[in-house]
């Protein structure tokens, strides 16, 4: 199917900036919606931002202003721009990709998640 390799996160000062990139790999399959996710320590996984094909995004209310989520249509890439980080963004974020792949007799829908990076924000 589809597989995601994530990098960047890591540790980094309250107001200091990270940025995290997601790359979508396999052999016949188109991207829809790509978006990053976070879990903190004893909370549900939540969504963080999304970004459509055309490039319509959506941002949870918490990172408005602070993070930028933008992807690479010929790279199949998604990164997200983090600033002015707080202690509370700390979390490992996932990466989400959606779309369909060839499956040698026809399209299929496909969701998958990337392994997970941690981002802890910290003095």
């Amino acid at each position: 199917q589809v597989q995601l390799v994530e990098s960047g996160g890591g540790l980094v000062q309250p107001g200091g900036s990270l940025r995290l990139s997601c790359a979508a790999s396999g052999r016949t399959f188109s991207v829809n919606v790509m978006g990053w996710y976070r879990q903190a320590p004893g909370k549900q996984r939540a969504l963080v931002a999304n970004v459509t094909s055309s490039g319509n995004t959506n941002y949870a209310d918490s990172v408005k202003g602070r993070f930028t989520i933008s992807r690479d249509n010929g790279k199949n890439t998604v990164y997200l721009q983090m600033n002015s980080l707080k202690p509370e963004d700390t979390a490992v974020y996932y990466c989400n990709v959606g779309g369909e792949y060839f499956s040698g007799i026809n399209w299929r829908v496909f969701g998958s998640w990337g392994q997970g990076t941690q981002v802890t924000v910290s003095s």
